[in-house]
């Protein structure tokens, strides 16, 4: 009887452990954190511009471009900062949050972000 309450207990213990702690996320360059934010700022106009919200339509579209902005972003960033794609998500999640925190956000970032895409030659 002992040996079927092994795997049990067994499996509750590693139920009750802490998870173990992410690790930390790499500090960027100002040139990385604001590719980030601007690849993140892309994804939601063009999010917003897909649900016809008429403010998105003040901004060229994002579809192909600001897509293509943040695929080459990410990409930058898994090869300059060694981090892998778990990390530069929780990156993306992390700007995501910072943008959507304070209304008008986005409409602050897109004049220096589009800036930024036509300098990328996209």
């Amino acid at each position: 009887m002992t040996m079927l309450f092994t795997p049990l207990v067994l499996a509750l213990a590693q139920a009750a452990a802490p998870a173990p702690a992410p690790p930390p996320l790499p500090d960027l360059t100002l040139e990385q954190a604001s590719a980030l934010r601007c690849s993140v700022a892309f994804g939601l106009v063009h999010q917003a511009q897909r649900a016809g919200d008429g403010s998105a339509s003040d901004y060229p579209v994002m579809a192909q471009r600001g897509q293509e902005f943040f695929v080459r972003t990410t990409a930058r960033l898994m090869d300059e900062t060694g981090a892998d794609r778990e990390t530069v998500m929780a990156l993306v999640m992390r700007e995501h949050a910072a943008l959507g925190e304070t209304p008008g956000r986005v409409d602050d970032v897109m004049p220096a972000c589009l800036l930024m895409l036509d300098a990328s030659g996209l």
